[in-house]
């Protein structure tokens, strides 16, 4: 008779650790502003909006992915920085939203994510009767905001966008005003504690250029490609799969396959004539181009820092080059004096040997006039190589 298998204590609690590691924390936004702390694995997020594992794969914290925003038929995938959220037509999940950085952008999408009618409607009296005043154009009033008010997808994107240009944007300030100061003070003095300094900063300009530059491309390609604004536009599409043309679709293909059912859905628009291309990103693109300019901003003023850090490294090699003359012409000279005086030296050896001369006798002052005679000579040689080293060039005026 088989035995059954009783899994032991140690057993549970690993199955219980690992389900709780698969359990990751999300940030969960309506459009009415509330929020609420989630604690769901992959697979409950990839079946409520509608996504793939692999888009999903973009948020993960331990991998290693670019700045991305991707327009999917249920949601928008974005990746900026430490911004990871899924955006629907109506929610927002944030990933990790008690990291310091995401709860600036948490208390901002609570703030403007309700649309403007469902703030107005709390202009009302006391006794909860709207005054005469609000009553009288209430319905036109209503019909405008509709109008006006952008989706909500874009409120989102908008408060996303304006979050990680701002966090950039601070991060570059703060950068310039530790770069300039330090770059000043190495100009006017070299030296290794300047050097290192001045290097970590540059390292550091380098990274954040990187990270600038990934915001700022995917920007531009978002703005570049009409079809990918049109992805974004979730409401529409929404909207446009409860009509009787995108109703006919099997609701599966939209959840099972994002690709074939943006296809499917675009197709349908098409040939219901909804709304045009034009119509569809021109509010997009207005947003887009906002923030564009800004990152590109951005982007400009580390460019120019990246300028001003070339320019004085250019400084300090034409300063190590001058020094570095400088010490060539030094031993020029040391070199010309070290000739003349081993001349010296040698005229000095000569006449110190202990060696009659029949000239000696009677001039008990000839040793004098030979010390002075050589000095002079050695002086004339010396003055010639200077002369001539100067004459060519070799030594500074």
């Amino acid at each position: 008779m088989a035995r059954a298998i009783v899994p032991s204590v140690a057993d549970i609690q690993a199955f219980n650790k690992k389900k709780a590691a698969a359990a990751r924390q999300w940030m969960l936004l309506d459009s009415k502003g509330e929020s609420m702390v989630l604690e769901v694995d992959k697979y409950a997020i990839m079946h409520r909006v509608g996504i793939h594992a692999r888009d999903l794969r973009i948020l993960d914290p331990l991998l290693s992915y670019p700045s991305t925003i991707l327009g999917r038929e249920r949601a928008i995938v974005l990746n900026l920085e430490h911004i990871k959220a899924v955006i629907t037509a109506e929610e927002v999940f944030l990933r990790n939203p008690a990291d310091e950085n995401v709860i600036p952008i948490v208390e901002e999408l609570c703030r403007r994510l309700p649309m403007r009618r469902d703030v107005t409607n709390n202009n009302v009296d006391i006794n909860g009767v709207e005054p005469a005043k609000f009553r009288t154009s209430s319905k036109s009033r209503m019909s405008q905001d509709m109008e006006d008010e952008p989706p909500f997808e874009f409120r989102a994107l908008e408060v996303a966008l304006e979050a990680i240009c701002s966090y950039l944007d601070a991060r570059s300030t703060e950068l310039e005003s530790a770069a300039y100061p330090a770059l000043d003070e190495l100009t006017r003095k070299i030296s290794s504690r300047n050097l290192d300094r001045v290097r970590k900063l540059k390292s550091g300009m380098t990274r954040l250029t990187a990270r600038v530059q990934k915001v700022r491309d995917e920007l531009e390609q978002l703005l570049d490609d009409d079809g990918d604004m049109a992805d974004l536009f979730l409401t529409r599409k929404l909207a446009s799969s409860s009509s009787p043309v995108g109703g006919s679709l099997p609701p599966n293909w939209a959840v099972g396959s994002p690709t074939i059912g943006s296809r499917i859905s675009r197709a349908s628009r098409a040939s219901a004539g909804t709304y045009t291309a034009d119509n569809d990103v021109e509010q997009l693109e207005m947003l887009l181009e906002a923030y564009f300019m800004q990152i590109d901003g951005t982007l400009h003023k580390l460019i120019t820092l990246r300028e001003y850090i070339d320019d004085t490294e250019d400084y300090i090699n034409i300063q190590l080059d001058n020094h570095r003359n400088q010490l060539i012409q030094l031993e020029l000279v040391l070199s010309a004096g070290t000739v003349v005086m081993a001349i010296y030296a040698a005229v000095a050896g000569i006449f110190g040997m202990n060696i009659p001369y029949s000239w000696n006798k009677g001039y008990n002052y000839v040793f004098k006039w030979v010390v002075l005679l050589s000095g002079v000579l050695c002086l004339v040689v010396f003055s010639s190589i200077l002369f001539y080293a100067r004459y060519r060039g070799l030594i500074g005026n």
